[in-house]
């Protein structure tokens, strides 16, 4: 999703802060997870009460925002927001055929807008598009992760453990990858098949179950597990004990 070679931050060097604004669970938390797989600092709200809220605690770089909320709309919520905080750009949520919306958020002063449903590779590329017009900078991002001995350069595609490589196929290695990025966080069967699997790729949560044990008898085989099953939950992974 992310370009691996640049990362964009605050001006400063510190993450981006993004607010994402929708009424659906399930969608603000796939927002969530791919904003934080950005390097990015994610806020959610559900409300636009509570939008206005967050954008005033938290001064978010940048607000993706639904239309239609079960408060007040979208055009309000970014009115009040703005009544402090006038620069910020909002990237608008709309129904496929709710061609008025977009009209109106974007005269209203809205950035861009994407149609539900979306992809989530689009989404970010627009919130990339609209942050770097408001000043955000773009740094080589370090291509070093670590999770306790686990090693993963991501330029060079490498995996070691405890200094030992370890061969992994490209699948494998985009399941580890979302893994070590998200640390000690619980994942949804769900959250890995949107991200490794692309958004569309139809719920085969079983796919997940295999490439984890793939995973686990190549990182964790003869060595303290990392890669912890949560029944019911998810996967975790998290360095050994």
């Amino acid at each position: 999703m992310a370009n691996d070679d640049e990362q964009l931050t605050r001006a400063d060097g510190t993450p981006l802060r993004v607010l994402a604004v929708d009424d659906e669970p399930s969608l603000t938390e796939l927002l969530d997870m791919a904003l934080r797989y950005e390097g990015w600092q994610a806020h959610t709200a559900a409300t636009g009460t509570q939008a206005v809220k967050v954008a005033r605690e938290v001064h978010p770089d940048a607000i993706v925002l639904d239309m239609m909320l079960p408060d007040f709309d979208g055009l309000e919520v970014m009115r009040r927001i703005r009544a402090t905080q006038p620069d910020i750009p909002v990237i608008f949520l709309t129904a496929k055929d709710a061609v008025a919306d977009r009209i109106a958020g974007l005269t209203a002063g809205g950035d861009d807008y994407v149609t539900k449903p979306f992809s989530l590779e689009e989404l970010i590329a627009r919130l990339r598009a609209v942050l770097r017009r408001s000043g955000a900078t773009a740094t080589r991002a370090e291509s070093l992760l670590v999770v306790g001995d686990l090693v993963m350069d991501e330029d060079a595609r490498e995996v070691t453990r405890a200094g030992e490589q370890i061969q992994l196929t490209a699948t494998e290695f985009e399941l580890l990858r979302f893994l070590m990025r998200n640390p000690r966080r619980v994942l949804s069967k769900a959250q890995i098949l949107d991200r490794v699997w692309n958004y569309d790729f139809g719920g085969q949560e079983n796919v997940v179950e295999l490439y984890i044990s793939y995973l686990r008898k190549k990182i964790d085989a003869g060595r303290a597990p990392m890669i912890h099953t949560m029944r019911r939950v998810g996967y975790v992974l998290k360095p050994a004990e």
